[in-house]
């Protein structure tokens, strides 16, 4: 025993290391990517954006974003379901925006899918359930935004010429449709080397669960939240284009939106910071459009994230988990981390 015990401490320490370093390169990947971004735009127009700033339309950009909360915890609660556990839509909406806090507000190692899983996990669901559940809710979320980016391209292509753009465009749509049918394929019967390590056997689990929602009229809601979800989404971006009176109409912001945010999707950064603002500053140039003022709606589109995730800090507080659950998830976690 006096051998295992100080291995699991070095082997404990040994994993916080590498979430503690995946944490800085992620702020150090935030960082760069808006100091290039901010070379690019120029400041004292932003200034002014941000002067005659509409309160009115930030506001509005505000409740929609708040709203579009609903649709998602309809969306994983119809997948909780699926899964073979239930959960009532007022603690799903509130386990929802208590992810976005952790997500978005907390620099912490523990993402919002994590706290998700963690509270699904203890409220009984178990943490196979719980995981399954967050992954196909996320691989879900994106194949339909990838959907989308890849049946708009033809209008997007009627704005962007620029040859090397739309190949990265038809790229990043494909791409993240072809690994979603990769996913899918995981739970193809009779497939045996999926059975061969545990992290590929709950895959292909998962896998079946995905295949049998697809197959089901659940997957067809699931599908349309999905859908409202996106397109509430460009109505926040183009409410945050308003507040600044930015010179653009919503077809436009739709088109531009849903690229960008596939690409932030990519966990190389907190919170998407810093990969958004690049994307969004180059989609605006690759539109004809002023850089300045796509840097500026990336801006404020990520403060109206940031107040929902305020709003989900008292949602954990009223919880009564408070922060001494913070340390649990992250133990918990570690824990699983460490387990083979």
């Amino acid at each position: 025993m006096r051998y295992i015990v100080p291995e699991l401490i070095d082997r404990f320490h040994g994993v916080s290391m590498r979430r503690l370093l995946a944490f800085m390169a992620k702020a150090a990947v935030s960082a760069l990517l808006l100091y290039l971004s901010l070379r690019r735009v120029n400041l004292g127009g932003i200034g002014l954006r941000l002067d005659g700033l509409d309160l009115r339309w930030m506001t509005l950009a505000l409740f929609i974003s708040c709203s579009q909360m609903l649709p998602a915890a309809l969306r994983w609660r119809e997948i909780i379901v699926t899964c073979g556990a239930k959960l009532s839509l007022a603690i799903t909406l509130a386990y929802n925006f208590i992810g976005q806090f952790f997500s978005q507000v907390l620099p912490s190692t523990v993402g919002g899918d994590a706290v998700r899983i963690w509270l699904l996990a203890r409220g009984g669901a178990g943490w196979q359930t719980a995981t399954y559940s967050v992954l196909i809710d996320r691989v879900v979320g994106v194949s339909i935004l990838a959907a989308l980016v890849v049946a708009c391209l033809p209008w997007t292509f009627n704005i962007i010429h620029d040859p090397i753009a739309r190949a990265a465009l038809a790229l990043i749509g494909f791409g993240a449709l072809i690994g979603a049918v990769v996913f899918l394929s995981f739970g193809v019967p009779h497939l045996r080397v999926m059975e061969r390590w545990w992290l590929t056997r709950h895959l292909a689990v998962a896998s079946r669960v995905a295949w049998r929602l697809c197959r089901s009229i659940t997957g067809a809601r699931v599908a349309a939240l999905s859908v409202a979800i996106h397109l509430m989404t460009a109505m926040v971006a183009w409410s945050a284009a308003m507040a600044a009176h930015v010179a653009i109409d919503f077809v436009h912001v739709l088109i531009l939106i849903l690229p960008v945010t596939l690409i932030a999707t990519v966990p190389i950064s907190i919170a998407g910071w810093g990969v958004r603002e690049s994307a969004m500053v180059l989609a605006f140039s690759y539109a004809g459009l002023a850089e300045s003022d796509g840097f500026i709606v990336s801006i404020l589109f990520g403060i109206v994230n940031l107040a929902v995730g305020a709003i989900g800090s008292v949602v954990w507080l009223a919880s009564g988990y408070r922060w001494r659950s913070v340390k649990k998830i992250e133990a918990e976690t570690l824990a699983r981390d460490l387990s083979p």
